[in-house]
């Protein structure tokens, strides 16, 4: 079994930057590659970046030029660098292991951004 685990979250003033970490254990099958998604309150979860054991990196339209993902594929661990944070941005933040079909099967069990002044 696969175990996903973020941490990193915490309370934010908006313009300020937030780091956060995901790491993976267990049984893990082949994947090709990791990212994070997030979703907020009373909306539906959004991919947020995405990054391919093959180096491909893909970012949703409303973190581009402010987020940053990076991984550790030897250990497994993913990590999301926030800059320009804007109230828009708090949401459950969950890392995720894609499947080598390109399906995301594998989630933690997020971590909690808050963005407010």
């Amino acid at each position: 079994q696969v175990q996903l685990v973020e941490s990193g979250g915490g309370l934010v003033q908006p313009g300020g930057s937030l780091s956060l970490s995901c790491s993976a254990s267990g049984s893990i099958p082949g994947f090709n590659g990791m990212g994070w998604y997030r979703q907020a309150p009373g909306k539906e979860r959004e991919m947020v970046a995405t990054k391919t054991n093959g180096g491909w990196t893909k970012y949703g339209d409303s973190v581009k030029d402010r987020f940053t993902i990076s991984r550790e594929r030897g250990w497994n661990t993913v990590y999301l660098q926030m800059n320009s944070l804007k109230p828009e941005d708090t949401a459950v933040y969950y890392c995720t292991l894609y499947a080598l079909d390109g399906s995301a099967n594998y989630w933690g069990q997020g971590t909690q951004v808050t963005v407010s002044s």
